[in-house]
């Protein structure tokens, strides 16, 4: 069975520069106003479209509506064009300067600020050329910024060269791995603070428990763990065209190539093949949940890492074909076992109705209330509902909010931290609203707001900017988690 996920918006539009376009729509295609107010999680879901959804997936219904599409798109890449010559302080003070900038940019700019305003200008420059959407997407443009690359584990600045103190990391990483038995304890302590590209392979299959401790055990256990997996797919691979799983298998064929659409690596046919049975498999074999749109996400980091033990150059362009099938073979079935043990510590957030995320959600209000009150009255004051925005950070694990190289950088952490996906990432996604506090604050109407948090300028961040965000979130763990009653009102 299928469960949608609800309440995202992608990719999302800024409301400083397109406010009078929204004002101009029909309410029916509006988002859901503050006099529309969900009652109940259910009401919010029906009163929602999915992250991705742009109508049918079907390519005749979508040729229906591209003339309106590409309205949109248009009057969107005008305002990006604007918006990146101004920071929020600056167009809110002095609007009229972002006006005059708008009728001297062209409408192809380049420059991007966010990973949303990327794929809008992506969008934009493609609308009115392009001819109905086709299954398979040609490789999209690359981006400014790599967003996996070399800088996977570097600030986006640059990947500057290796120093005393990361030398050091490294050997004591190597002395660890290499031992008869590994110490996870010390493993995971080694890896809070991140774990270095060259050994983040085995260091992930290890900490997610898909690797033993005992040296002698590991080669025998990939072995057996990756014929099991290839037995898997003979044996219901192929029940994807029964009636049964139909449902599930269109789902996940629609998805993948929605998936990180602005990385060349993942619209690869053969990238998108593996996916593609990664997921089904794991689908069929947790009918509890089935499949849900947002685990497609949770397969590309793994992908990634272990794709990177074999591939030296740049991650995002690098061309699959060129590796041997024993190769995509082991990095396909490590990817489908290291994905089954994140998700088994949160499957209640795909179950029916998906509590886990629920109960996440109401956590993050309760926890905002008590961290900074001022903003959670702010939310208050305008009718902004947590699981508006926060649904999203909980079902993908910030990871549309995050460049792809951000998040292999956090889930370093998160599979250090005890219960890092399920528990701590609460305190990541408070630490992550209050960091936007001044921009909250300085946002005066539901839309506005709405709009703010589903486009957070984001794209430039590295491991800077994730490793302040982390010891924020564990500051925020160590005075809260077992403080039920700490700074409560």
């Amino acid at each position: 069975s299928i469960q949608p996920v609800y309440g995202a918006q992608h990719p999302p539009l800024d409301p400083r520069l397109t406010k009078n376009f929204i004002k101009d729509r029909s309410k029916a295609n509006a988002l859901p106003m503050k006099s529309k107010k969900a009652s109940s999680f259910h009401e919010f879901a029906r009163n929602t479209s999915d992250a991705w959804d742009i109508g049918d997936d079907e390519d005749e219904d979508f040729s229906s509506s591209s003339s309106s599409l590409q309205t949109l798109n248009s009057k969107v890449a005008k305002a990006t064009a604007a918006q990146v010559l101004e920071n929020h302080s600056k167009l809110r003070a002095k609007p009229e300067r972002a006006q005059s900038a708008l009728s001297d940019m062209p409408t192809n700019c380049k420059v991007i600020k966010s990973s949303s305003e990327a794929q809008l200008s992506r969008t934009s420059e493609e609308a009115c050329v392009r001819t109905p959407l086709q299954k398979q997407q040609s490789l999209p443009l690359r981006p400014v910024i790599p967003l996996v690359a070399r800088i996977s584990d570097q600030n986006a600045s640059g990947a500057p060269p290796m120093t005393v103190r990361e030398k050091t990391r490294l050997e004591k990483f190597r002395q660890l791995l290499s031992s008869h038995n590994t110490g996870l304890d010390e493993l995971r302590k080694c890896s809070w603070p991140g774990v270095p590209r060259e050994v983040r392979p085995v260091t992930w299959r290890l900490l997610s428990g898909y690797l033993p401790a005992n040296m002698e055990r590991r080669k025998l256990t990939l072995q057996r763990k990756r014929e099991e997996y290839f037995g898997f797919i003979q044996q219901y691979y192929d029940s994807r065209n029964e009636e049964h799983h139909q449902d599930t298998y269109r789902q996940i064929h629609i998805d993948i190539p929605r998936t990180n659409p602005l990385i060349p690596l993942f619209q690869q046919p053969l990238v998108q093949e593996i996916f593609e049975r990664i997921l089904f498999i794991w689908a069929i074999r947790h009918p509890a949940s089935g499949y849900v749109q947002g685990i497609n996400d949770l397969v590309t980091p793994f992908f990634v890492v272990f794709l990177s033990e074999y591939v030296e150059e740049d991650v995002e362009n690098f061309d699959v074909t060129n590796l041997s099938q024993d190769v995509l073979r082991s990095i396909e079935a490590d990817s489908f076992w290291c994905m089954s043990k994140l998700l088994d510590g949160i499957q209640d957030n795909y179950t029916f109705a998906q509590p886990g995320i629920q109960k996440k959600v109401k956590a993050l209000e309760e926890l905002v209330s008590r961290i900074d009150e001022q903003v959670h009255n702010h939310f208050r004051k305008y009718e902004v509902e947590y699981l508006q925005f926060a649904f999203r950070w909980m079902n993908n694990l910030l990871m549309r909010e995050l460049p792809l190289r951000c998040t292999i950088r956090l889930w370093d952490t998160y599979q250090s931290e005890p219960e890092g996906f399920s528990h701590f990432h609460l305190y990541v996604c408070a630490a992550f609203l209050i960091k936007w506090r001044k921009e909250i604050l300085d946002e005066e109407d539901f839309q506005g707001l709405l709009m703010l948090l589903q486009n957070l300028p984001t794209i430039h961040w590295g491991n800077e900017e994730i490793g302040l965000l982390l010891a924020e979130a564990y500051r925020l763990k160590y005075m809260f988690a077992d403080a039920p009653n700490h700074y409560r009102r």
